[in-house]
């Protein structure tokens, strides 16, 4: 499955780095930008992360909201956070049925070998719930910059 541009996001609802629920429904009346990345600790997701948080206060003037979502557990993420000195929020999906309704988990080549993982996206969702803008293969550099600049954009700003 994946996501399609002026269609209604798939609902969700999963637990943050402190184990609070968060549901799409939570967030109505603001942006969304909800990325999928593959692995906490790792050198491109961390670039990634920590580019969110650097421009986290950019975003939030802009009435948009940050979510990262992975496979890995809250105390995985809760570490992350303080080791790096994250800001967002990260959010668990072990069994990955929501990066399955978003078109991010799919088959992928891993040193020769066809596996399922995390195929690194975003998508960003307007405060009805609709998406305006996916990202299907996300190369980190330049990203977080590419994504407040849709954001405006999309915005008349």
């Amino acid at each position: 499955m994946s996501v399609e541009v002026g269609k209604a996001a798939p609902d969700f609802c999963l637990v943050d780095q402190d184990e609070v629920q968060h549901c799409l429904e939570d967030y109505r009346g603001k942006w969304v930008v909800l990325y999928f990345y593959p692995r906490d600790n790792t050198s491109g997701c961390t670039r990634e992360a920590q580019g969110f948080t650097a421009l986290k206060e950019e975003f939030e003037k802009l009435g948009a909201v940050i979510l990262g979502v992975s496979p890995d557990s809250p105390k995985s993420h809760r570490n992350f956070r303080e080791k790096k000195g994250l800001t967002i929020t990260l959010l668990s999906d072990p069994g990955h049925q929501v990066m399955e309704k978003y078109g991010a988990w799919a088959m992928k080549k891993c040193r020769g070998k066809e596996k399922p993982g995390v195929i690194r996206s975003t998508v960003l969702i307007d405060p009805q719930g609709i998406v305006r803008f996916h990202w299907p293969k996300v190369k980190v550099a330049g990203h977080v910059e590419e994504v407040l600049k849709k954001l405006k954009e999309l915005q008349g700003k």
